[in-house]
């Protein structure tokens, strides 16, 4: 069974973001082996310079480099400069991980700075969900969603129509 492991930065505040991340992990533990990984979010002033947003992103990839650097991962950044899939190619996405030897899938999420560019540098995929911006809490839900819906799609069923 492949391992899904959705890093992110910064924790789901809202009980309705939480319950709803948690009903999709439950569903998801049919098709894999689901992790969620809320990283620290780094302080940062009111108006940050380039230098203490930088500083940020770096010390939040110190703590990324603990998944993306996993022997058989595959990493995926989320971000907006990354290409659109639909959820059929996604689906065909993982399935060929499974198919390449990967036994790990990493979803990266960033704060609201992004991600660092040495991990989108390290990526094997640069995904973006839409040119539109969305909430980072609704994205992983999003996400979370997608991902099932990928698997849904492999196993054939109804959920996609």
């Amino acid at each position: 069974m492949i391992r899904i492991n959705l890093i992110t930065v910064g924790k789901l505040k809202e009980k309705y973001w939480r319950d709803a991340a948690a009903e999709y992990s439950k569903r998801l533990g049919a098709f894999c082996k689901l992790e969620i990984v809320e990283l620290n979010e780094s302080r940062l002033s009111d108006n940050p310079s380039e230098k203490e947003i930088a500083a940020a992103l770096e010390n939040e990839a110190k703590a990324m480099k603990g998944y993306t650097d996993i022997k058989g991962a595959y990493n995926i950044a989320m971000c907006i400069e990354g290409k659109q899939l639909s959820s059929e190619k996604l689906s065909k996405k993982l399935s060929e991980c499974g198919l390449n030897g990967f036994s790990t899938v990493n979803f990266i999420i960033g704060s609201s700075f992004g991600i660092a560019p040495e991990i989108k540098a390290k990526a094997d995929l640069r995904l973006s969900m839409s040119e539109m911006t969305f909430p980072h809490q609704l994205a992983r839900i999003m996400l979370l969603e997608q991902v099932y819906r990928a698997f849904q799609i492999s196993a054939n069923t109804r959920y996609h129509k």
